[in-house]
């Protein structure tokens, strides 16, 4: 194969390998929601599981300080220590959850916080030494145990639900118990199996290499913590601002919202599956990277919008699999979907940043859609009531895409095809009209969604096609 087609079969090799060995953890935890509805007892309990499952996810990059995003990328250095690396980010998880212990008083001003800090902190220290050891295990390129590792959290964290939600009935804190106890065995498992436990030697710490990882990684945490006010913040203005709303609480529309995630939870695993091996791929495969990353956007984009057509197409009779009080969550699931693509976009253009070491640059990005969002999530509730968040998170989101596309121009120019983007846009936003506003509405959505696919299906059978063309002459010469 020749060398400038060999990144691009390098990049499906893993996604195929990740994708392959992730699949019954992927449909695990795709499954886990619905079962959620029936473990816990009302879209009220679920709501404030979900808060504080939000709470956790703000907490975990202030406490590690962002150095998930480090250990990779210098990782991935073949010029840098392992050791150091490792041990520079175990320093950094430390360092951070001290801090977060001396700030104990301020964190039970968030919502509900207070009645749970033990679990609370237990998760979010748990997430973040998991976080270093898969990281590290991918800087290493051990993409098998990486996955292996993703169906063993998935079937634990099932077993712990079942232990502390229909077993043991603790509700809200066996959510977080359990959350974290699935945290713990991965990381125990990655550590020992991974062989993380041979680079733990204190004097490999590296005081120069941290601080370049510090400065790599803290613009990270502001952008973290932006990104969560765009997906995550959601949930508390709604708590807020919505109750009493149709004579519900807070807490019930948080529970729908919150169920609502389930369906869009497709178009993140997909994403997540590519952007595991992309990740690998971004970093290393220096020859030719506009034509590369411009080949694999436009690739990627069109599997990304023929999932989006897909999901809002079957979203209605998939939310059947919850709870008869969960099934108007629907409602919130299109404009989701379409966050979960933007945000996987958002992601690729990320990679650029993450090439050249400017962090810098998605810290603006998501600092501006987090600012946008917090503008727009008052002002749409306001009209439309909890259905408001979701589009203005979309909105959010693509503002920050738009000026990622900007702002990569002068690191790596990629080929957007921006009318084939805008036109792809408008479909998917015509079939959302169609499905809240018709009331036969299957036959005009089922249509949009064969436009979408039709439209977007060649760019990823081309991919296919021209990859099997390298290995299918082989074989016949072979003969």
């Amino acid at each position: 194969m020749a060398s400038s087609d060999k990144k691009y079969a390098t990049l499906v090799s893993n996604t195929l390998l990740f994708a392959l060995s992730n699949f019954s953890s992927k449909l695990l935890s795709f499954f886990i929601r619905p079962y959620l509805s029936y473990a816990l007892d009302s879209p009220d309990v679920m709501g404030v599981s979900s808060l504080l499952q939000q709470a956790t996810n703000l907490l975990i990059p202030v406490v590690s300080l962002g150095v998930s995003y480090a250990v990779i990328r210098f990782g991935l250095d073949k010029a840098v220590r392992k050791a150091s690396v490792f041990v520079n980010g175990g320093v950094s998880i430390l360092l951070g959850f001290a801090l977060l212990v001396l700030a104990m008083p301020l964190v039970r001003l968030i919502p509900n916080a207070a009645d749970y800090l033990p679990w609370l902190y237990l998760c979010v220290l748990a997430s973040c030494l998991r976080t270093l050891c898969t990281q590290f295990i991918r800087a290493r390129m051990i993409n098998r145990l990486v996955a292996v590792d993703g169906v063993l959290t998935t079937a634990a964290l099932l077993a712990y639900y079942l232990i502390f939600l229909s077993w043991l009935d603790l509700g809200a804190a066996g959510f977080l118990l359990a959350n974290a106890c699935a945290d713990l065995t991965s990381m125990v498992f990655v550590f020992l199996a991974g062989g993380c436990w041979r680079y733990c030697d204190p004097r490999a710490f590296d005081r120069p290499l941290w601080g370049e990882m510090l400065r790599y990684c803290l613009p990270m945490i502001p952008a973290s913590i932006s990104f969560w006010i765009i997906n995550a913040s959601d949930m508390f203005f709604v708590q807020a601002m919505c109750e009493d709303y149709g004579g519900r609480s807070g807490n019930y529309w948080v529970g729908l919202l919150s169920a609502g995630y389930f369906l869009p939870q497709i178009i993140t695993i997909v994403g997540g599956i590519f952007y595991e091996a992309w990740q690998l791929s971004a970093v290393t495969e220096e020859q030719e990277r506009e034509v590369f990353f411009s080949k694999i956007f436009r690739v990627y984009a069109s599997g990304m919008f023929c999932c989006v057509a897909g999901v809002i197409l079957f979203c209605r009779p998939m939310m059947h699999l919850f709870k008869a009080e969960y099934y108007d969550g629907w409602t919130f699931v299109p404009f989701l979907t379409l966050c979960s693509m933007c945000t996987c976009l958002n992601q690729f253009l990320n990679s650029v940043y993450v090439v050249y070491k400017r962090s810098t640059g998605s810290l603006m990005t998501m600092l501006a859609g987090a600012v946008l969002n917090i503008l727009l999530n008052g002002a749409f509730i306001l009209l439309w009531g909890p259905w408001g968040v979701t589009p203005a998170s979309f909105l959010s989101l693509l503002l920050v895409f738009l000026l990622r596309a900007w702002s990569t121009r002068g690191l790596l120019r990629i080929d957007f095809h921006a009318g084939w983007l805008a036109l792809n846009l408008a479909l998917i936003l015509a079939e959302i009209w169609c499905l809240m506003g018709l009331e036969n509405w299957v036959l005009p959505v089922a249509a949009l969604t064969a436009v979408v696919c039709v439209l977007n299906v060649r760019e990823v059978l081309s991919l296919a096609q021209k990859l099997l063309g390298r290995f299918l002459p082989r074989k016949g010469k072979a003969k």
